[in-house]
């Protein structure tokens, strides 16, 4: 007689198909999908076995690898026939900190930045943002950078927020809520801002916009660890940071930095991209590291983070960014927009971990 076997003439029952996914584990949260509470609806009509894997986020990047382990599992209970599987996801949230208040109907708040400008942060930020909304995920964009707000250019907004019931209503291009200073104020006249001020802003941001039901908020930070991040820090509990970088030494000695000063303010530093990380020549093909080699991989060790990703100059990232159509949005399927899908799924996966490690343990259903 089989492991999952039930004496009832070798039929497949509820609990043997539970039996066997219970040894199904996920593999980045250590744990079985029974016991985290991911598996539902175990229908079985004879040998017919139908459920439902209810994934921590819809951009997991081990979506095929949990789907065929669950087939394996359930298809070694003696008197299965056939197995359907219905892959859904809801992101999971962080709780908040005692000190602190959420935004209601967001999930996840997370922070894209650096400690110098020039190194591509808001180019990662809006396609990384771009290729989240892609998995299915609802995602909003927040431009925290009132002295630069390249944001609604580089989206192609321009669209003011309109006023509801004392509410910010947030335009969406591209399937992202999108909020900006750059689309209230779209003049070149400098802001001209104290402390104070931008950490007004921010809140007004965080608390005045009608932002809806969201899985992610991500946040365009400005330069360096000053007034705007640790404000943000302190109004809303943060999922993390992705931490942007170049291989050149003098980028690494700001992020060594602005890594700090997250960890000071107890923000998880959710990994390191390297961006403008090689140039390939579209004449020979070659590979040139322009700036250097290794240096955001290097960072993350130093740190202990993941590296989540290693980002190339192109000049279609550039172009798209100055023409607001972002590489992710008018290429989908090119090997530029592929290599932010596997960013956005690389961050969703330690938002993801981040979130489990603050949660109890769910009731098993």
């Amino acid at each position: 007689m089989g492991l999952f076997s039930k004496k009832n003439n070798g039929a497949p029952t509820r609990e043997t198909v539970l039996a066997a996914l219970s040894t199904v584990q996920d593999p980045d949260l250590h744990r079985d999908l029974v016991s985290l509470n991911m598996i539902k609806d175990v229908k079985v009509e004879g040998g017919v076995v139908s459920f439902t894997v209810e994934l921590t986020t819809p951009a997991c990047p081990l979506k095929a690898k949990i789907e065929a382990d669950c087939r394996e599992a359930v298809g070694r209970v003696e008197g299965v026939e056939k197995i359907d599987i219905n892959m859904t996801a809801s992101a999971t949230a962080r709780g908040a900190a005692p000190e602190t208040e959420g935004i209601p109907g967001v999930k996840n708040i997370f922070a894209v930045s650096s400690g110098k400008g020039g190194v591509g942060k808001s180019t990662v930020a809006v396609n990384l943002a771009l290729a989240l909304a892609k998995t299915g995920a609802k995602v909003g964009l927040m431009d925290a950078d009132p002295y630069g707000p390249n944001i609604p250019q580089m989206v192609g907004c321009s669209e003011p927020p309109q006023v509801a019931n004392n509410r910010v209503i947030p335009p969406s291009v591209n399937g992202l809520k999108t909020i900006s200073v750059g689309l209230i104020d779209t003049g070149d006249t400098p802001v001209v801002w104290r402390g104070p001020m931008v950490h007004s802003l921010i809140q007004q941001f965080l608390r005045d916009v009608d932002w809806g039901e969201l899985d992610y908020l991500v946040v365009d930070m400005p330069p360096g660890t000053g007034d705007a991040q640790l404000s943000l820090s302190k109004l809303v509990p943060l999922a993390g940071a992705v931490m942007v970088t170049t291989p050149q030494q003098v980028s690494q000695s700001d992020v060594r930095r602005a890594i700090q000063m997250f960890r000071k303010v107890e923000v998880p530093v959710l990994g390191v991209v390297e961006n403008m990380a090689y140039f390939i020549c579209p004449d020979n093909g070659k590979r040139y590291n322009i700036f250097g080699e290794g240096g955001g991989e290097r960072l993350a060790e130093e740190y202990e983070v993941p590296f989540l990703a290693r980002v190339p100059i192109d000049q279609r990232i550039a172009s798209g960014g100055d023409a607001g159509q972002p590489i992710v949005a008018a290429e989908p399927d090119c090997e530029l927009s592929q290599s932010f899908m596997a960013l956005a799924g690389a961050v969703a996966q330690q938002i993801s971990i981040a979130n489990a490690a603050s949660q109890p343990l769910p009731v098993i259903q």
